[in-house]
């Protein structure tokens, strides 16, 4: 299986210039525009995503994760969630690298095979870092006003850690 699994990649990529070969398609040209597009949509979503890795970092090095962790532990602990859980919930919303180190830690500590690792890994599987999703795709398009997207992505990913909880618990 390693040796195939190393060929994957160059078979797909030899399998694409192959495909665009035989349409006639210019190869490198098309390369050169897309990734002249992808630099473009870059330099656009910089600003926001600079803004937003700004203000995780504060509010991880304040101290305010860990405070409205504590606050929320005694309520959500009689529903069954982890308090060790509360902030990778909080966080995996707002950073990718800051809820995997979370995710890590927790790891390292109760073990990938505890209740409290499972619940964890299915959490950070099924949410999305949604304020970096919504600064990278509405900030490269443009897009100011967010409207709907991001009350209802919060939302779903409400929904996804309460189901991580009761799909690891009754499962």
């Amino acid at each position: 299986m390693g040796d195939i699994g190393s060929l994957i990649v160059p078979i797909i990529i030899a399998a694409i210039a192959a495909a665009g070969a035989l349409r006639r398609v210019p190869l490198f040209d098309t390369f050169r525009e897309g990734a002249a597009e992808g630099i473009s949509s870059l330099i656009s979503a910089a600003p926001a995503l600079i803004g937003l890795v700004l203000a995780v970092e504060m509010l991880t090095a304040s101290g305010f994760f860990e405070m409205l962790s504590s606050i929320l532990s005694p309520v959500l602990a009689p529903l069954g969630f982890p308090a060790e859980a509360v902030p990778l919930g909080l966080i995996r919303p707002v950073s990718g690298s800051g809820s995997y180190a979370v995710l890590s830690s927790m790891l390292s500590r109760y073990g990938p095979d505890s209740e409290t690792g499972r619940i964890a890994s299915v959490m950070a599987g099924s949410t999305e870092t949604t304020f970096y999703a919504v600064a990278v795709y509405y900030g490269s398009a443009g897009i100011k006003k967010t409207g709907c997207t991001v009350p209802a992505a919060l939302f779903a990913d409400f929904c996804s850690i309460i189901f991580a909880v009761l799909s690891v618990k009754y499962l």
